[in-house]
C-alpha cells in the first residue's frame, strides 16, 4: 500500500477518534450539569452503543494504518534515541499503546458492566491528553531537532 495512502486513512481515522474524544470531554461533560443526571445517562448510554459499533472498525484502521507506516521507520525505531525524529515517533508509539490499552479497559469494563461514570471520566480525561501529546508529536517529529 502506498504511503499516501496510509497516511490518509490514518489521517481521517484520527480524525475520528480524536474528534469524538474532544467531543465527549469538552462537549458532554459541560453538558453533563444543564441537562440533567437521567438525560445524561441516556445519551451516554447511546452515544456508548454507537461507539462500541464504530470504533472498533476506526481503532484498526488507526493502528493498521500506523504500525504499517512505522514499519517503514523500523531502521530508525532500532535505535529510538540515536535522533530526535527517532526519540519522538517513539514516544508517540508509547502513548498510542496506552491509549489502545484504555479503550480496552473501557470496553472491557463496559461488556462486564462495570464501566461506572468514574471511570468514564478518569479514562476520557486520560486519552484526551494522551491524544492532545501524540497530535503534536506527528508534528514535532517533522519539525523539532536536537
Amino acid at each position: 500500500m502506498s504511503h499516501f495512502v496510509l497516511v490518509t486513512l490514518h489521517l481521517f481515522a484520527a480524525i475520528m477518534f480524536v474528534g469524538t474524544v474532544f467531543f465527549e470531554v469538552l462537549i458532554l461533560e459541560a453538558i453533563r450539569k444543564p441537562v440533567g443526571r437521567d438525560a445524561m445517562r441516556t445519551v451516554e448510554a447511546a452515544i456508548g452503543r454507537r461507539a462500541r459499533h464504530v470504533m472498533p472498525f476506526v481503532m484498526a484502521i488507526l493502528y493498521g494504518a500506523g504500525i504499517a507506516m512505522a514499519w517503514q521507520y523500523r531502521d530508525e525505531l532500532a535505535h529510538p534515541f540515536e535522533s530526535s525524529f527517532a526519540t519522538l515517533l517513539a514516544i508517540k508509539i508509547v502513548l498510542a499503546l496506552s491509549v489502545l490499552a484504555h479503550f480496552i479497559t473501557a470496553i472491557t469494563l463496559s461488556a462486564r458492566g462495570k464501566l461506572r461514570s468514574r471511570h468514564f471520566k478518569l479514562i476520557h480525561l486520560s486519552v484526551f491528553c494522551h491524544v492532545v501529546l501524540i497530535v503534536f508529536l506527528a508534528k514535532a517529529m517533522f519539525y523539532i531537532t536536537w
